[in-house]
């Protein structure tokens, strides 16, 4: 069998057959849902390293797939809400909380959270938190750990005091069109208070739940408590 004749042969049997599936499934992927491996421990405790993550990009509007054009759109960002959105500067994709949104004004002291002239409420998050307990021996005893009150929602945080870091910040007004975002790791995140707001087209679907995880430092153990579990 000659070049051309292979060549055919690939396209007809292998290549023309699979393109339409993996057309439908990566638009799919692009336009309704996605799954996002974790490597990164800028959300501790709420998401952790190794984690996989299920996001719902129907979850505010309906795209274009491979494109940030909304065909439609129903429900806008809230406060609390954990999304995957592109960083302004250099398009890197994120998984961050929404700690403020169009109209509101942040401030950060001292790692306490300032939404609109009032500090957000903390409570003691106990060892045996889901998340918690999975952190390493030596994590655990660096860090501070409590549950922060953003609206009527409340989700894990964690800071960590013997590590340089932004723990004063603002106030800042969020513009329209804009949203604030933070890791849940404050003193570990590369997040809004350095790169800025993040434009509302760039926010492309919500983080709803770990689908499976596995323990980076001990060679890829499975975490079965975290697999199939909600985001807070």
């Amino acid at each position: 069998m000659n070049a051309k004749s292979l060549i055919r042969s690939l396209w007809r049997d292998w290549v023309r057959p699979l393109a339409l599936p993996f057309l439908l499934i990566a638009g799919a992927k692009s336009a309704l849902a996605d799954i996002n491996y974790v490597p990164s421990s800028s959300m501790q405790t709420t998401i952790l390293c190794g984690d996989v993550v299920f996001n719902n990009k129907l979850a505010y509007d309906l795209r274009v797939p491979f494109t940030t054009t909304r065909l439609a759109r129903w429900a806008e960002p809230a406060r609390g809400d954990i999304v995957v959105c592109f960083a302004p500067d250099d398009g890197t994709r994120l998984l961050k909380r929404i700690v403020a949104q169009p109209g509101d004004t942040i401030e950060l002291r001292r790692d306490i959270l300032w939404l609109n002239g009032k500090p957000s409420a903390y409570a003691p998050l106990p060892a045996a938190a889901l998340g918690v307990r999975d952190l390493e021996p030596a994590e655990r005893a660096a860090a501070v750990f409590a549950r922060e009150q953003l609206d009527t929602r409340a989700h894990a945080v964690m800071a960590l005091p013997g590590r340089p870091a932004l723990r004063d910040f603002g106030p800042v007004r969020i513009s329209a069109g804009h949203y604030f975002m933070m890791g849940d790791n404050r003193d570990n995140s590369h997040d809004s208070r350095f790169f800025g707001l993040i434009p509302r087209a760039e926010i492309i679907g919500e983080a709803k739940a770990v689908v499976v995880s596995a323990d980076l430092n001990h060679w890829l153990r499975p975490r079965l408590n975290r697999f199939f579990t909600r985001l807070e």
